[in-house]
């Protein structure tokens, strides 16, 4: 007979999620969306925290996973509380918050593409522009021409204001930098007529060669809609005062005025 009992059947680790409600709750929305599955949990060993960020990353895709991973520095987070003055406060009872945060802009060169859409139809590639940019928009702060065009402007009030070192300040001339069919749009009177025609543009032109292009664009612009509860206490709590830093900076070519 053993002297001292075996310890094959007694667990050697244990683990507690705080409020794991919450948790098991975002896990089962998961495997609803289609996410997830029983596999996956097996896989996970029954972990919630381990299931939901394998579901979240298998989610994204390992080939876009990658892709952020080479060019972009953030960081994801699904959390009840929010950080205020350095100490972390519930949300409420019930409520998570996802956020994103970028330590560095990530950079995307559209010129060479807005050309290519430009020779396959007239206007098209400013309609994929436009759509891609106010889209990324709603869910993000972007760097575009807009933001190096009101930059450019500040840097003549400045040089104004200073005439005796006026020689010394350095304008970029954003519009001489801009696709002949961007800087024609800037024309438009009415820019949500011009999105409504870009959208039909756009659909017109989803079986063409760019069909792909075009789809997952609009599948982004669709996302972009999607209304979710906006509270402003949350950022005023978690310390978003001011506008975030851009995640994306959007140029047409390397080294341009934007």
């Amino acid at each position: 007979m053993q002297a001292l009992p075996t310890l094959n059947t007694v667990a050697t680790a244990y683990s507690h999620e705080l409020r794991a409600e919450l948790l098991y709750d975002l896990c089962a929305a998961m495997v609803r969306e289609g996410l997830a599955g029983p596999e996956l949990w097996q896989k996970c060993e029954g972990s919630s925290v381990v299931f939901a960020q394998r579901a979240i990353i298998e989610a994204i895709g390992e080939e876009r996973w990658n892709l952020l991973q080479r060019n972009v520095e953030y960081h994801l987070s699904v959390s009840d509380v929010a950080e205020s003055d350095g100490e972390e406060t519930l949300l409420g009872r019930g409520r998570l918050a996802v956020t994103i945060e970028c330590g560095s802009a990530g950079y995307l060169k559209i010129g060479p593409a807005i050309t290519a859409l430009e020779e396959e139809a007239a206007g098209l590639g400013a309609a994929f522009y436009w759509t891609l940019t106010y889209a990324l928009y709603r869910v993000m702060r972007i760097y575009n021409h807009d933001d190096a065009l009101q930059y450019e402007e500040r840097m003549r009030e400045y040089a104004e204001d200073d005439p005796e070192n006026r020689e010394q300040y350095e304008f970029p001339e954003v519009e001489k930098a801009l696709p002949e069919c961007i800087g024609n749009t800037l024309r438009s009177e009415d820019r949500r007529v011009f999105l409504r025609h870009a959208r039909c543009l756009l659909a017109e032109n989803r079986s063409g060669i760019f069909g792909s292009w075009i789809e997952r664009l609009r599948r982004i612009d669709r996302l972009s809609r999607i209304r979710l509860p906006v509270d402003a206490a949350f950022r005023e709590d978690g310390g978003y005062d001011s506008m975030p830093l851009p995640s994306l900076v959007v140029a047409f070519k390397d080294h341009d005025a934007m």
